[in-house]
């Protein structure tokens, strides 16, 4: 079985389309060049106080309060859908009440 990967950086920023997506990287110095190369702008990225996973990172996000505007948006989308592929990944099982078809005991005669 894989271990999840872990991250020790997370935020948002805003692509030079306009759109706002939530970021994960190990190294914030070279995320931000890269981010400023790409021309992106309103770069919020913070250092997490311990390497985690991407869901452990979002919860991280809100618990530090980026809930309002469009970053909070894209946190709490990327969340919900991390959620939804974590849920897919539980395995449901239901166990039912099995009748005894006998009421006598079964015992095993010896044979010679």
């Amino acid at each position: 079985m894989a271990t999840e990967k872990t991250f020790t950086v997370a935020g948002t920023a805003t692509n030079s389309d306009g759109t706002v997506k939530v970021r994960f990287a190990n190294d914030l110095v070279a995320r931000i060049k890269i981010l400023n190369k790409n021309n992106c702008t309103n770069i919020n990225l913070v250092e997490l106080p311990k390497a985690m996973t991407k869901m452990e990172a979002l919860q991280h996000l809100q618990t530090l309060g980026i809930t309002a505007g469009d970053a909070g948006f894209a946190v709490a989308n990327k969340l919900a859908e991390k959620a939804k592929v974590a849920k897919k990944g539980e395995v449901k099982i239901k166990a039912t009440k099995v009748a005894s078809a006998s009421k006598t005991p079964v015992t095993q005669a010896a044979t010679a």
